[in-house]
Order: C-alpha cells, then sequence, then structure tokens
C-alpha cells in the first residue's frame, strides 16, 4: 500500500519545463539593413494531458500504422515522400530541398515589412507564439530593436518559413525577450456575415438603458488587474486527482460507465436579464469584499 501512494504521489501534477538548450529554428531578424542572428524557441510549455490508447481486453497499445493503401503493408518513415495532388490522382513528388529552393531567403529570416500599433491587431488573428534568443554577435542590436519596440509601442510584421509552410507573425518586445507571434492571414478566417448576428444598435436586440447600465455594473464589480498566474487549468487537475485515486485504490484497470450527466440547460426559454444581472452584481460584490478579521 505504501508503495502504492509512494507512486500516487510521483503522479501530482508538474508543468513539463522545455528546454531553451536547442534552438527549433536558427536564422536572422531582417528590418531594414540590419540583420540579426536569432534562434527560435517554443514559447509553449508540454501541460497538455498524454493518454496511450488501450485494448480494454489486455490492456495492450492500441499503435498507429502508416499503411500503404493498395497492397496494405506498412510504410517505413524512410520510404514516405510529401506529394502535392495537382489532378485528381496524380501528385508531383516535394522534397525537403524542395521546398528550400522555393525561397532559401525567407527559409533563413524573419522579414519584418511593416511597424504597426499593437491595438490594431484583432486578437483572432494571434495563433502562436515563439521566443526569440539572441545568437552570437547579435545582443547589441537585439536589444536595440527590443527598447525601441518597447518604447514606440509598435509591433513588427514579419514573414517567416516554419516547416515548410510559410507564415505572417507579431514580432514584439515582452519584457526583456522578443516574441514572435504567428498570426492567421486574413483569408484564413472566416467571414462571420454568414452568422445569424445581431445588428450593432438595432432594435431587434431590445436592449434596455437599464440592463445596459446593470450589465456595466456587472463588468465593474468582476473588474481586475490582469494576473495569467491566477488562472490554471481546473480540468486536467481534476483528470490528475481522479488518477492518483484509481492508482491508491489500486483500480488502475477498471473501466467504469458513465454516469447520467447534469441536465442541460433549456434552450429557447424566456430568460429575465435583469434579475440575472442583479444576482450577478451581488456575487461579484461578495467576491470582492475584505475577509473579515
Amino acid at each position: 500500500m505504501a508503495r502504492k501512494r509512494a507512486k500516487a504521489k510521483k503522479l501530482k501534477i508538474a508543468r513539463k519545463r522545455t528546454s531553451s538548450a536547442r534552438a527549433i529554428w536558427k536564422g536572422t531578424i531582417d528590418f531594414g539593413l540590419v540583420n540579426i542572428p536569432i534562434g527560435l524557441h517554443s514559447a509553449e510549455t508540454a501541460g497538455g494531458l498524454d493518454f496511450a490508447l488501450l485494448d480494454k481486453r489486455d490492456f495492450s497499445h492500441v499503435r498507429y500504422r502508416r499503411v500503404n493503401e493498395n497492397t496494405g503493408r506498412e510504410v517505413p518513415w524512410n520510404e514516405i515522400v510529401k506529394g502535392y495532388e495537382y489532378q485528381k490522382g496524380e501528385y508531383v513528388a516535394l522534397s525537403d530541398d524542395d521546398f528550400a529552393r522555393a525561397n532559401v531567403e525567407a527559409t533563413q529570416s524573419i522579414s519584418i515589412t511593416d511597424f504597426v500599433d499593437a491595438a490594431e491587431i484583432s486578437l483572432i488573428y494571434y495563433d502562436k507564439p515563439y521566443y526569440l534568443e539572441p545568437l552570437k554577435n547579435g545582443h547589441r542590436a537585439y536589444a536595440l530593436l527590443r527598447e525601441v519596440l518597447s518604447k514606440k509601442q509598435k509591433v513588427g510584421i514579419a514573414k517567416v518559413v516554419i516547416h515548410t509552410r510559410e507564415h505572417l507573425a507579431a514580432l514584439f518586445a515582452d519584457g526583456p525577450v522578443l516574441v514572435l507571434n504567428l498570426l492567421r492571414f486574413h483569408d484564413e478566417l472566416r467571414d462571420p456575415a454568414t452568422l445569424d448576428l445581431p445588428k450593432v444598435g438595432s432594435k431587434n436586440a431590445r436592449i434596455s438603458g437599464p440592463e445596459i447600465k446593470m450589465a456595466e455594473q456587472l463588468v465593474d464589480a468582476m473588474a481586475s488587474k490582469w494576473n495569467p498566474e491566477k488562472y490554471r487549468d481546473e480540468y486536467r487537475e481534476d483528470i490528475m486527482k481522479i488518477v492518483e485515486q484509481k492508482v491508491e485504490s489500486g483500480k488502475t484497470k477498471v473501466v467504469e460507465s458513465a454516469k447520467p450527466s447534469a441536465r442541460a440547460p433549456q434552450r429557447g426559454k424566456v430568460i429575465d436579464i435583469m434579475h440575472l444581472l442583479r444576482q450577478s452584481v451581488k456575487q461579484a460584490g461578495k467576491k470582492h469584499e475584505p475577509a473579515r478579521r
């Protein structure tokens, strides 16, 4: 039993830290005639949950196989190539050298084309963040670009090729580090015009003055300073607690049947918005009340 408890303790949640020793990509930041040698590092940690697929009859691993659809035989990685379908069923094979030859300079540089105000970029465009680290002889120019971006509150708009694909990106200063955040191209976003949305200022929405004021009170009551460390992946933590409980109880191979879920809220029901807003303001006020001594 003691061994099981010790094993369960080892399962306690711990964020994996990514090593900064090896860069994903090395190249330069180019703006004007200035070139800054940098290394690209992922800004994300492996904080997700990794699950193995198992056969519940004997808990053996269920593995993915790369299979030739004509022969049914497994294909080793060194025999797999990328192919572009130029017409139905016909492909052009492309190698890593082909991708590099498409634009040699683009594959080795982050080319800044414009500087814009950060507030002008809608949050919907942001996709994936990377840290930029200066390489040998690049520290002075790196610091210069970082200080200028910070002082002018500007973001550099750039093009960069990562994993055989060209990306639009935003380069900005975040404290001591320069961050490259990949952006979605405009044509990658769906047009929301096809959605059934209430028009701004539309009478059909039938929002009253008192409702707006009460909603503003709720926003004010819930206002706080941005503190990213305040937020946690609570769902992941709950899953890990269940894992620990199963290990401690010795039920590691018990597949429990799903329990009936809580009743879903009724849709289409007329809601008294003002009543809900008042109750929400009261609850928010209680959360911000100073603790009694």
